[in-house]
């Protein structure tokens, strides 16, 4: 009885040992489904959170209906053209239901930037005509709104508390074969320099993302959305392990000012910033690995009352940690107009704290620019004498955008500063006008814009 009752005690404190002293790699492995013998399984968390995830189809303009030629019914009648040229449909990519008492879609800007139209198709197969809230290039996120009837949402997760090795899945529509589900890890944080825009702040996973994911959902195992899958790098445009997703916290700064305001209003805190180096440390003589240094503090700036000077090195923003220039300036890039932030620097070895209100863009007078017909809505002028930026930067301010013109659709916006057009040098108006016009195949327009510099792609 005794030696029984020792083996039943033996193997039950075994037992509660294998159990708390599981590596978390195992502690971490997917719920497993007992009507099937234990077998791992993400089918739970799959069933509740793929109705939140839905495909997008696009009305696109017809080629023809962008050159101006065919606008004109004298040509058309003359080479037997048909008086509306026909319009095409094409499976765009993927938008997440992040609102389903408003009906708000969370998806990528580049889904939708040329549509007409975008039509919803639900995982139910309901087909629902969509409206744009709005869209912000700058950060790829834009959203659409379909009638709030019987949808199922999928809630935001924190991203900044995601970190590298965590569980994920990705949900989209590849290749325009249906909805699809992926799993991976969470491969990296924080990357950016991998497109022409100004603000990003991408998570990396190895979950398969494919042309027609954009847009999708990456979520965690809690069946939190934690990104916006928006890019892959892969040398015939599929896959080969290398996603990025915009984060979930970023998406929703983006949404909330755009259901608001109907765009995002970036404010500027007046500086230029440069990644901080080893090579920059050691000549600071600072020990830092990571941060971004202050590289010019414009005149009469926010940074400038608030005390930043050149060769400040910013650590943290708002009590969070600063790795590169590219992070400070996203997270500034999403600070609202009018608000304080916090940021702790690092002086010659010294760490000490300033506060700052982000101020709006400076005014440009509006309606005195000139119009550039390849750019309709678009208004610029040149810097002349007497504006603040007169030798100080060179190129053109937009000082108006037609809402809802091309112009404004491709992303430009009051106060924006042209500098290059394919990445050619623009001091004047006349060498803007020739730069366009030389511009066969489309052309890449570089701005400054706040404290950031971005480039919109037209083809």
């Amino acid at each position: 009885m005794n030696v029984r009752l020792n083996d039943t005690v033996c193997r039950l404190v075994c037992a509660l040992f294998m159990l708390f002293a599981a590596p978390p790699a195992l502690s971490a492995l997917p719920p497993t489904d007992s009507a099937r013998q234990g077998l791992p399984t993400l089918a739970p968390l799959v069933n509740e959170v793929t109705p939140a995830v839905v495909n997008i189809s696009v009305i696109t303009r017809s080629p023809l209906e962008d050159n101006p030629l065919f606008r004109d019914p004298y040509f058309r009648r003359f080479f037997n053209l048909p008086d509306r040229p026909q319009r095409r449909e094409q499976a765009a990519g993927s938008g997440v239901i992040v609102d389903a008492a408003r009906g708000y879609v969370l998806t990528n800007h580049h889904v939708i930037k040329d549509a007409e139209q975008a039509i919803v198709t639900l995982k139910d197969r309901r087909q629902l005509q969509a409206k744009l809230v709005g869209a912000d290039p700058g950060t790829d996120i834009a959203v659409l709104q379909i009638e709030p009837k019987n949808l199922t949402a999928l809630r935001l997760g924190d991203s900044d508390a995601t970190q590298v090795g965590d569980y994920v899945i990705a949900i989209g529509n590849p290749f325009g074969i249906g909805q699809t589900v992926t799993s991976g890890i969470v491969s990296a944080l924080g990357r950016s320099g991998l497109s022409v825009e100004g603000y990003e702040d991408f998570i990396q996973t190895d979950a398969s993302i494919n042309p027609g994911n954009s847009g999708g959902a990456l979520v965690n195992l809690r069946g939190e959305l934690i990104g916006i899958n928006s890019a892959i790098i892969g040398p015939a445009g599929g896959n080969v392990g290398i996603g990025f997703a915009v984060p979930s916290n970023m998406a929703r700064t983006v949404m909330n000012q755009i259901v608001r305001y109907g765009e995002v209003r970036r404010g500027r805190l007046g500086i230029e910033m440069a990644d901080l180096t080893p090579e920059l440390a050691k000549k600071l003589g600072i020990g830092l690995l990571e941060g971004a240094i202050v590289a010019t503090v414009q005149p009469g700036s926010p940074a400038l009352k608030a005390g930043l000077r050149e060769r400040d090195v910013v650590v943290a923003l708002n009590g969070r940690p600063i790795r590169n220039a590219a992070e400070l300036r996203a997270r500034l890039g999403l600070t609202p107009i009018g608000e304080q932030v916090e940021l702790r620097v690092n002086r010659g070895g010294e760490t000490r704290t300033l506060r700052a209100q982000i101020a709006a863009p400076q005014e440009h007078a509006p309606g005195q620019g000139q119009a550039i017909p390849q750019l309709a809505g678009l208004q610029v002028v040149e810097i002349e004498r007497g504006s603040p930026l007169y030798q100080r930067i060179q190129g053109l301010i937009v000082s108006a955008v037609e809402r809802n013109s091309r112009a404004w659709h491709y992303g430009f916006r009051p106060g924006d500063i042209i500098y290059a057009t394919n990445n050619k040098r623009i001091r004047t108006l006349a060498e803007f006008q020739a730069a366009l016009r030389g511009a066969e195949r489309g052309y890449a327009v570089s701005l400054l814009r706040g404290d950031s510099s971005l480039t919109i792609v037209i083809r």
